[in-house]
């Protein structure tokens, strides 16, 4: 019997540099999915890979060696450092990797409770899954509850109605700097969902100016149509930020966007006006660097904390409920992942009642050799509904839970009276 198994890092066990630094790429996604694959201690893999976790959801029939696999997998290939990379892993097995993962998807596990990316991020580490075949029967059928159960929780605690997420704390932080963003500038680095949801809270807050740079003009362009913005270069950035306020930057570039050379020399011209950089990026965009500089200000995504913590009250109440839908939903899960075991002794016993059967018909058909083809069919007819009334009680009692404590005493017991491991 399989078993399902979690290793994951988040941001309740590493730092932002820490989960920067494991961070995969969808290329390394996919060339990861392809290789640990192949392994013969891991039969299905889905990987988890998001600005506040790495996680590798899998299966496997020897967890020790495939946990092993995984871990040389990622210290070769991002050289975490390796006592702090080790402190930070946490291992879940059965139905606490089914509870994980659906408190995962249904964002009570987010830093901010409630926020609606993680789901979507989810739904795209299984089409990247499946897409490379690395998803199986298993893992195919808990992503499929998992997405369930998440707008389950969503729909009926709640938890999502109120516009919290990772971008809208970067806004209420730009909002308490400077006590209102009316007549703000803002420079949004990087195109993308997370830019797209600051941008919406900006517009509410009544800024006077929003440019996007987008690696992808085009992309950038669209955004920024969209919202009455000003779509500029990626090679225009430093122009902008003489003039800009606020930036937000939400890129997925693998170093800085914005270094601290690049921003000392600009200071001046600024007539050493306030710019502050909020980074909701991980890796980070903006070098943390620029904050030894005179009235520059650099906030990551570690430092929405305190602004998310204000934000998950009523949240944290709604989530109550939302843990007692995961709960019954992992004890449904848990009953058809030990029906699996179920289905190779149910199998065999029909098999071997079929093939007595059939070699039963054949003697008595041979012995009366005067009846008619239809008198036959109808015998065979009647042979097949009595095998199908006999296995009927057996295979129900098998697959339902009136096989109290461990259901493996009643599948050797089956085996043994009908001897099907002969």
């Amino acid at each position: 019997m399989l078993e399902i198994m979690l290793l994951g890092i988040n941001h309740k066990t590493a730092a932002v540099a820490l989960r920067e630094c494991v961070a995969f790429t969808d290329d390394e996604t996919q060339a990861t999915l392809k290789k640990l694959s192949d392994t013969q201690s891991i039969n299905e893999l889905i990987i988890i890979s998001t600005c506040n976790r790495l996680e590798f959801l899998f299966t496997t029939d020897n967890s020790d060696l495939a946990l092993d696999i995984i871990k040389n997998h990622i210290a070769i290939l991002k050289q975490p450092p390796e006592t702090e990379f080790e402190k930070s892993l946490y291992i879940h097995k059965t139905n606490e990797a089914v509870r994980h993962i659906f408190r995962v998807a249904s964002s009570l596990d987010s830093m901010m409770v409630g926020e609606p990316q993680i789901l979507g991020q989810i739904k795209k580490a299984y089409h990247i899954a499946t897409n490379n075949n690395s998803s199986g029967v298993i893992l195919n059928r808990l992503l499929h509850r998992t997405f369930f159960v998440a707008k389950r929780v969503r729909t009926e605690t709640g938890i999502g109605d109120s516009a919290v997420s990772i971008s809208y704390a970067a806004i209420e932080l730009g909002r308490k700097i400077f006590g209102t963003l009316e007549d703000k500038k803002v420079l949004l680095i990087g195109a993308g969902e997370m830019a797209e949801l600051a941008v919406e809270h900006l517009i509410r807050n009544r800024v006077s100016n929003i440019f996007v740079a987008n690696r992808t003009f085009e992309r950038g362009a669209q955004l920024a149509k969209k919202y009455k913005g000003l779509a500029i270069r990626f090679e225009e950035i430093s122009s902008y930020l003489k003039t800009a306020d606020i930036v937000i930057s939400s890129t997925g570039s693998p170093g800085y966007v914005v270094n601290k050379k690049q921003v000392k020399s600009l200071m001046r011209k600024r007539r050493n006006r306030p710019l502050f950089f909020i980074d909701i990026a991980v890796p980070r965009d903006i070098d943390p660097a620029i904050n030894h500089l005179a009235n520059t200000y650099v906030y990551d995504i570690d430092d929405l904390t305190g602004v998310i913590d204000e934000n998950l009250k009523d949240r944290t109440k709604k989530a109550v409920k939302g843990e007692r839908i995961i709960d019954e939903a992992v004890i449904r899960f848990h009953q058809w992942h030990e029906s699996l075991k179920v289905v190779p002794t149910i199998i065999a016993l029909r098999k071997k009642m079929d093939e007595i059967a059939e070699a039963e018909l054949k003697k008595t058909l041979h012995s009366l050799g005067h009846l008619s083809k239809d008198d036959a069919r109808a015998i065979q007819r009647m042979t097949q509904a009595l095998l199908s009334k006999i296995m009927h009680d057996p295979t129900r009692y098998l697959k339902s839970e009136g096989c109290f404590g461990d259901k493996s005493l009643y599948l050797d017991i089956t085996r043994k009276l009908f001897n099907l491991d002969s």
